[in-house]
């Protein structure tokens, strides 16, 4: 009998038979580099393969993801993601993507303790507090916590905006930073029309003279 994590070894063999049958150069071509144009920041779910639900292949979008889908200046894994994406790769485009019916979303907004989560919960919890007088207006916890997703991510593009690592970019060529939220139930992305493309709009006290 096929053990649980041997399904995905068998998986694997056939994805790979698969792509060599419908394009015999695909690994050769793969192996040459990767030239991405999206950073996709984006939650950890395992609902929510950035490549599967934008209908991208191998090599156009550089991931990054964390619960929640969160932007913190002091996650240097993030961080280093970013700079390798935007200074190496020289992507175009960098996308926070979060989806509705988070997990993390929803621990953030209860007060139940998750142990070493609540670490990381307490960057959401921030932007709920922040937010709190307009969600606890809505009386649909559904529409609650769609709405706080949906500002998780407005929040976190944000972030990136204040960051050296975009600002420094912007100095030299265009670089946009787009917040999405996917639907699990319809498999639907929503442009939540939240960008920065310059540093315009960015709080002055969170400019870099760079």
């Amino acid at each position: 009998m096929q053990k649980t994590y041997e399904r995905l070894l068998t998986g694997n063999k056939e994805w790979a038979k698969n792509k060599l049958k419908d394009n015999p150069d695909f690994f050769k071509t793969l192996k040459l580099g990767q030239n991405p144009e999206y950073l996709w920041i984006g939650c950890s779910d395992s609902r929510v393969p950035a490549n599967e639900i934008t209908n991208t292949m191998s090599g156009e979008i550089f991931v990054h993801r964390n619960i929640a889908n969160m932007v913190v200046h002091t996650d240097m894994n993030l961080l280093s993601v970013l700079y390798y994406a935007v200074e190496v790769l020289q992507v175009k485009h960098v996308i926070v993507c979060g989806h509705y019916g988070c997990g993390g979303v929803l621990a953030a907004m209860e007060n139940k303790d998750h142990g070493f989560v609540n670490n990381w919960l307490r960057n959401i919890k921030e932007v709920y507090n922040k937010h709190h007088k307009e969600l606890e207006a809505m009386t649909d916890f559904t529409a609650r916590s769609n709405r706080m997703v949906e500002l998780n991510v407005i929040e976190q593009v944000h972030n990136l905006a204040k960051t050296r690592i975009v600002q420094k970019q912007w100095k030299s060529r265009q670089l946009e930073i787009h917040g999405w939220v996917y639907g699990v139930d319809d498999g639907m992305i929503k442009d939540l029309n939240v960008s920065y493309s310059d540093i315009q709009n960015v709080e002055p006290i969170f400019r870099y003279d760079i």
